[in-house]
């Protein structure tokens, strides 16, 4: 936590200088998961946001920030308490938050305040994909489904018959698994749920054996992840059953904390650090060289909501609160350069985007990477967008 507050004085300080010049400083409320096993990924996705900053010495397009941030503990109620607070400090435009649990709960206080916007760097839930879309609200990396939907099609490219499908009992677990049942065209033989910080998962891969899939689908981010990774390793059921899921189930710092036991996966993604693209390769450089790792996909799509955010408040001269329909409509032309490539808003605020097939083999250096296999979906969307009345 003085780690998070010695962030929060240095922006501080850099908000200060920019009103000595006559620069009104915007805050911008950033609650991730900072603690926990899964507290790496909040802190890549932290750590992205800030050099997006620090490149534009302590603005977004052009307008002065102040960076806010707190831990929610991977808990929906602290990170509620943290973004009510900061309403009532004045805070209007908010990101950070990685699992669907804490924003369904935290969105809610803040798009209905005076014109608050959230946007959100990874969580992309079905519920305000569709019936429950609001103006206000803006999902940069994926809406849940896409990262299993387009798991089924390599699945199915890669003529799994039979498969075991497995996620835990939360938000995103249970829309993992539903956009897979939805693309999937072979036999399901069984879908578990498992609890959200589980690290045993010996009942699971007893089940798994003795069910002889084809394959297995499993949505188990962060420390869960790595845990199962290990053990399914160990258990000997790697050699003779598939892996086909998404990177957010062997990204890399789970890939470098796994062994090999991530080797042989296949994995769909919409990034990876090998991205051909000259704003991928200089924000990968960058990213290494401030802080001495690879960035993961979750450290790219918060760089790249950072970037929106700064096209955002560039087109209003940072005036969020008094040009909020401005603002808005800015964020939904995404008028800037992403490290995807090929990205742009569907009607509902969530991505249009391409997602590919990578396999994690070893590389000329005979470490484990990711190499690219093919593009799963062009121009991909959700299936909720017809839902959504926003037009």
């Amino acid at each position: 936590m003085k780690h998070i507050n010695k962030l929060a004085a240095a922006f501080a300080l850099s908000a200060f200088a920019s009103l000595a010049h006559g620069q009104e400083t915007v805050d911008i409320g950033f609650i991730g998961t900072l603690s926990t096993p899964a507290g790496y990924i909040g802190e890549d996705q932290r750590d992205a946001f800030q050099l997006a900053i620090k490149e534009e010495g302590g603005k977004l397009g052009g307008i002065p920030v102040r960076l806010i941030v707190e831990d929610d503990g991977l808990k929906p109620a602290t990170g509620k308490q943290s973004a009510e607070k900061m309403l009532q400090d004045g805070v209007r435009l908010f990101t950070g938050i990685n699992f669907s649990n804490v924003l369904v709960a935290v969105v809610p206080s803040v798009v209905k305040e005076d014109n608050g916007f959230f946007v959100s760097l990874n969580a992309g839930p079905s519920n305000f994909a569709g019936k429950a879309c609001n103006p206000n609200f803006f999902s940069v990396a994926m809406q849940n489904d896409s990262y299993s939907d387009t798991a089924a099609i390599a699945a199915n490219q890669q003529d799994v018959k039979k498969i075991v499908i497995m996620a835990p009992a939360y938000q995103a677990g249970r829309d993992a698994l539903t956009g897979f049942k939805r693309a999937y065209k072979g036999e399901i033989l069984a879908e578990i749920y498992t609890k959200l910080d589980q690290s045993d998962f010996s009942v699971e891969l007893a089940r798994i054996r003795s069910l002889q899939p084809d394959a297995v689908f499993e949505f188990l981010p962060g420390g869960a992840g790595i845990n199962f990774a290990k053990q399914f390793a160990n258990s000997g059921l790697n050699k003779s059953i598939k892996m086909v899921t998404p990177l957010y189930s062997m990204d890399d710092r789970m890939l470098a904390a796994s062994g090999d036991a991530g080797e042989g996966y296949y994995l769909t993604t919409q990034w990876t650090s090998q991205q051909d693209n000259e704003a991928s390769k200089a924000f990968v450089a960058a990213f290494e060289k401030e802080y001495g790792r690879r960035p993961t996909v979750y450290a790219a799509t918060s760089y790249d909501t950072a970037r929106l955010i700064g096209s955002a408040l560039k087109a209003v001269n940072g005036d969020v609160k008094g040009k909020p329909d401005a603002f808005r409509e800015a964020l939904r032309k995404a008028d800037f350069e992403s490290v995807r490539g090929n990205f742009k808003f569907n009607t509902n605020h969530y991505p249009i985007q391409d997602w590919y097939l990578v396999k994690v083999e070893r590389n000329s250096d005979g470490k484990l990477d990711y190499k690219a296999i093919s593009t799963i979906a062009k121009d991909h969307t959700d299936p909720y967008v017809s839902q959504c009345e926003m037009k």
